[in-house]
Parts: structure tokens; sequence; C-alpha cells
């Protein structure tokens, strides 16, 4: 028998699984039909801005030579970055040269596991996670350390945790958080970062800080490690408060010690992020009114979401700070989340993602919803989950 990698056995990335099976719903429905509600995704309905795409279309029209940039990226994207830590952040000042631009925060985050962890380090995270974290660590040959939250924590990690874990087990040789976070949107208070932050400088632990939603905040706003630490690493995409999933671009701030292995590591692994994608995305940074806009509709349908799922059977939901997801407790309604969103897909046509995706132990007592889809979507979901009677 012929050998297959180690890596070929990691868990599947379930969302995957059911964006295929709505496609197949989809396409199976009689001319006329109502569509299938799509929540169970976090990629905008809204777009990639006008001005991003208009920049992109101007680019390829003239015939610029779109080949290879350097490896970390066009020197004006990175410098306009930059001047956006300065905006969004209190006039965070950043080194552009401490910036690099990734193939979405995915590419972000396999440099930022390779340039920071060898083969056997413990990296812990808050369960519920993104799944790629756990799953890109075991392909890796890393040993992902779950932390178990509930709402009680906002499904964030604490000190307290870390210290248990410590003295259990050890330190870890990393922490990965994230606020707001996916599947939960709770956040965390910028005191509490800076705590995690100085707690991990102190131990020796490298913190990274996924920060791939901020801007889409509804409480308050987001704060960054990079605030707080200057040994963390920061991941961000413009896939999400920019709403460019498709053009895979991202970027990562790097620590002074990392940049070189960063660097080295980017060159061989993916040479540079598509350097269209890296003009479309320096343009999005002057979308301001569309963005804003944006940013309205989804705060619109997370409200009337979180008042009407409790009316039609999904009454304990997570405060949903930010990003734009809800994260729903169904254990009333059993512990099979997997076959639970099976069941709403066929027989209400909504598509939702099980809870096991982000959290093997408990997750199976879990939905998450996602609202960033069309408005008019997310006001007919509730209708329809209720003729399902759940």
């Amino acid at each position: 028998m012929l050998k297959r990698g180690a890596a070929a056995a990691i868990a599947p990335f379930l969302v995957m699984d059911v964006i295929a099976r709505a496609n197949a719903r989809q396409a199976a429905l009689a001319p006329g039909a109502p569509g299938i509600i799509r929540m169970e995704v976090g990629q905008p309905g809204t777009g990639a801005p006008r001005g991003a795409v208009q920049a992109a279309s101007r680019a390829l029209l003239a015939g610029e030579p779109l080949g290879y940039t350097e490896a970390f990226g066009l020197r004006s994207l990175r410098e306009a970055i930059s001047r956006h830590y300065g905006r969004f952040y209190d006039g965070l000042a950043l080194a552009p040269d401490r910036i690099a631009v990734t193939t979405g925060a995915s590419g972000g985050f396999l440099l930022a596991f390779l340039s920071a962890f060898d083969i056997g380090d413990r990296i812990a995270m808050a369960a519920p996670y993104y799944p790629p974290y756990l799953n890109i660590l075991h392909a890796l040959g890393m040993v992902p350390v779950v932390l178990p939250t509930a709402a009680s924590t906002r499904f964030q990690p604490t000190i307290a945790m870390l210290e248990r874990l410590a003295a259990r087990e050890g330190l870890p040789d990393g922490l990965i958080v994230a606020s707001p976070c996916n599947p939960a949107g709770t956040m965390l208070q910028a005191v509490d970062l800076a705590a995690l932050a100085q707690w991990c400088d102190t131990h020796g632990v490298r913190l990274v800080s996924d920060e791939i939603y901020h801007g889409l905040t509804w409480d308050f706003p987001a704060a960054t490690a990079a605030s707080f630490s200057d040994s963390a690493i920061v991941i961000n995409s413009f896939s999400k408060y920019w709403s460019m999933t498709g053009w895979r671009v991202g970027w990562m701030v790097l620590p002074h010690d990392l940049l070189g292995a960063a660097e080295r590591l980017k060159q061989n692994m993916f040479i540079s992020a598509p350097h269209i994608s890296q003009v479309a995305a320096e343009a999005a940074f002057a979308c301001t009114d569309e963005i804003t806009a944006n940013l309205a509709r989804y705060r619109r349908s997370r409200d009337f979401l979180l008042h009407e799922l409790p009316q039609v059977g999904f009454p304990a939901l997570s405060p949903a700070q930010g990003a734009f997801y809800l994260y729903a407790d169904i254990s009333q309604h059993g512990s099979d989340s997997l076959s639970f969103a099976d069941r709403i897909l066929e027989t209400a046509g909504v598509a939702v993602t099980p809870g096991i995706d982000f959290d093997a132990e408990r997750g199976h007592e879990f939905l998450r919803f996602s609202y960033c889809g069309p408005e008019a979507d997310m006001r007919e979901a509730p209708s329809r989950l209720a003729l399902l009677g759940a």
C-alpha cells in the first residue's frame, strides 16, 4: 500500500460540507421554489467595495504587469495598513516593516504557527474555536490544548484557566485568542486582552491574536494585541470587514524576532499574495461610506435575530458583541447538532453550522447562525424556523 501523509488524517472543516449540501439542495429545488437561506458561512452578502473592484478593473485594463510582488506584499499596501492602525487604534504607530500581506488570514495562520512553534509544541485555545486553528496545528505536528469555556466567561479564555492549565500540565508554548470570536461573536475587553498579553509575555508564551472581525463590533470597539505586546502575532484580513472573502488577501503584524523566519517561509510557500488582490485591498481603505452602510445592515440583522430567534425555539444565544454570528444552545432540542442542522436544512430550507465544528466535546449541543447574508433572508429565517416546529 502506498504511504500517505499523516496530515491527511486531519478532521474536515464541517462548514464546507454544509455549504456543499446546501448547494446540492438549492440545485434540486423546483423552478420558482423558495431558495435556501444561507446562515452557515461567514461570507458577507455585500461583496467587495465598489472602489476596490474598480481599482482592480483599472489595473487589468491598463495592462499592468500583475506578477509577483515582494514576499511581504506591495509596499504601498503595507503602508496603508500601517496608517489604518493609526486611525483605528487611537494613533497606534506600527512600522510597515512589521506587516506581511498574506493569502488570506488562512495563509497568515500557517506562517504564524510555522515561524513561532515547533513540532510537539502545545498551543492553547478556548473552545469553541475556529476549526482551522486546531486542524492546522494537528497537520503541522503541533498539539492543540483546548480550554473549555462557557457563557459565564463569554466563551473567552481567562488567566485563571491558563494558570490551572500550567499547574496541571505545564505552561503552553502559545495561546490563540480571537476577539470578536468565531463562533460566539463575543469579545475581550481591552483590559482583559492586555492582561492576557502581559501574562503571555511574563511566562514566555507566544500570543497569536486573531483580529479578522475587527470593525464588526456592536457594543464596544475591539482592541488589538499589538497595543499591548511587541512579541504577539496579529492576524487580520480583508475578508470580513471589507467583504472580500474570495480575493484571498489578509495580513500579519509580526514581532521583530520572527520577521526573517516568516519572510523566508512566505517566499518558499506562497511567493506572494495575489497582486491584483493587493491592488483591490489598498483601494478598499477609501470605501468608508459603503463599509458603514454594510455595518448598519449587519447590525439590523443581528438585532432582529436576537429578538426573533428566542420566539421560535432558540432562547439561549451568545451575547453577539461582534463579528456576525449567533451561537445557540440547542440542548433543549437534543444533543446531536449535526443531525439537527441537517433537519433544519431539509425541512426549513435554512443552512446552519453544527456546533461540533467548533467544539468536539460540547458542540453537539450548539448551532451557529451567521447573519451576514442578505437582509431580506435574515428577516425570513425565523418564520421558516418556526414552521420547523423545533
